[in-house]
């Protein structure tokens, strides 16, 4: 055996068995791309990517790709439960509504990144609590006048789960106070007048 053979062996024996064993998430997650092609239908230009079920592989996805701040205007990323499409038609989210939080373009260099970073990491670590069943998963957008950032969550009637998801975002994205977060129905959103849905509770 050359004492390079022998150095393997002796690593892998010396390896702790815990790094040897992913660490599985409570939830299945799927990342899904928006590419802006307007020769395409809205749904024919929304991709899931892949899907995901521990750390490690969260942040094997995490680093292979795109910074959110990078990826071109009228793009958007979802992170979303496995099995729930980022759409307000699928079932699982007709009844919901999403916390939305408007960052100004000068904070995409700045803040955007790690505003989304923090709200994946809250929710493939369950952040919520009991609450956390009520998330459907989260959005950012890409625009000329400004980026969003959407949670969703699955039924408006849920306030208290709401409110928790809500101010749990606000408070690991250490948002100053002014910085005001809206939650809009869905239903809501669908039937807005003007530019703006109606915000059935604000933070």
């Amino acid at each position: 055996m050359s004492t390079t053979e022998e150095k393997d062996n002796e690593n892998a024996e010396g390896v702790d068995p815990d790094m040897l064993i992913k660490h599985p998430l409570q939830n299945m997650w799927s990342l899904w791309f928006y590419k802006n092609d307007r020769t395409k239908s809205w749904e024919e230009n929304l991709m899931e990517i892949t899907t995901f079920d521990t750390v490690e592989d969260f942040w094997a996805l995490y680093n292979h790709i795109e910074v959110v701040s990078k990826i071109p205007l009228g793009c958007d990323y979802a992170l979303f439960k496995q099995g729930i499409k980022p759409m307000w038609e699928d079932s699982r989210n007709k009844q919901g509504g999403r916390w939305l939080l408007n960052v100004q373009k000068s904070q995409r260099n700045t803040d955007l990144n790690n505003y989304w970073l923090e709200i994946l990491l809250c929710m493939i670590g369950e952040a919520f609590d009991e609450h956390s069943v009520d998330v459907c998963g989260a959005v950012v957008q890409i625009r000329n006048k400004g980026d969003k950032l959407g949670i969703w969550t699955a039924d408006t009637r849920h306030q208290d789960a709401i409110m928790k998801i809500g101010t749990t975002i606000k408070d690991r994205l250490n948002l100053h106070p002014r910085n005001i977060m809206g939650y809009e129905a869905h239903s809501d959103t669908q039937v807005k007048t003007g530019s703006v849905a109606k915000c059935r509770f604000t933070i």
